[in-house]
């Protein structure tokens, strides 16, 4: 299974390269496979190629999501523990 989160751009390098923030883990990336970025953009990210952009509601929409799952998952783990 393959998984793609949206990140938001925080830094345009040269060489088509860009900094991306997730919830405060910042990673260099490659933005080759668009046509152009600038900070403040969402992005969608796989294995640390920017594939598209991301309308910036529909991002934190799908983020706030991935934040529930997370919370979902760690209250399991606890009831199981």
């Amino acid at each position: 299974m393959c998984l793609a989160i949206p990140v938001r751009v925080v830094e345009v390098l040269p060489n088509q390269r860009a900094i991306i923030d997730l919830s405060g883990v910042r990673k260099e990336i490659s933005v080759a496979l668009l046509d152009s970025v600038a900070v403040g953009d969402y992005v969608i990210l796989h294995v640390g190629y920017a594939l598209g952009k991301l309308d910036p509601e529909e991002a934190l929409q799908t983020l706030a999501l991935f934040g529930e799952l997370a919370a979902f998952e760690q209250n399991s783990q606890q009831v199981v523990a």
